[in-house]
């Protein structure tokens, strides 16, 4: 009995050292691009890159971010001559430490007259739509992209950015 304490003792010490190892070695990396990742400390110009259906807590802003989909994208396809470049919209959910969740509705473009904006502000952040891949391609159009959309947002402290696509 004596012998299967001490065996037991140095299996929980050993365990315990490699689990001190882990965390010396493995700070936590930035923006990363697995499902529930914390992305730590992104610069002011940084993008933050976002799968369809991925979701990033993001401890620098305190909030949590979900892709949900992209609702109208009548985006030009490569290859083509079209009138009017049209829009992708993407559905962001945003959720604060201590607020309900939020679904914004984001857009490659800024038209107000089709209620139509690049950004929204939210506790005290402006959330902006800065890219959205991939382009429509003229013989699959938007059917062949389902699924396989990501896009690219930027977070700034409220009133720190000057240009005007910010709504209140």
């Amino acid at each position: 009995m004596f012998h299967k304490a001490i065996i037991f003792s140095l299996g929980m010490l050993t365990l315990a050292g490699c689990n001190a190892q882990k965390k010396a070695k493995a700070p936590e990396s930035g923006a990363g691009t697995t499902t529930n990742t914390k992305a730590t400390k992104p610069s002011k110009e940084e993008i933050i890159y976002f799968n369809l259906g991925e979701n990033k807590f993001l401890t620098k802003y305190e909030m949590n971010v979900t892709f949900k989909g992209i609702s109208e994208d009548s985006r030009c396809p490569e290859g083509v001559n079209c009138i009017w470049a049209g829009v992708a919209v993407a559905q962001v959910e945003v959720m604060g430490t201590y607020s309900r969740p939020m679904v914004l509705e984001l857009a490659t473009t800024e038209n107000a007259g089709r209620n139509y904006h690049q950004s929204e502000v939210y506790n005290g952040y402006t959330i902006s739509l800065q890219e959205v891949t991939p382009f429509p391609k003229s013989e699959g159009g938007v059917k062949a992209l389902e699924g396989k959309y990501r896009i690219g947002i930027k977070l700034t402290k409220e009133g720190s950015e000057t240009s005007g696509s910010t709504r209140k």
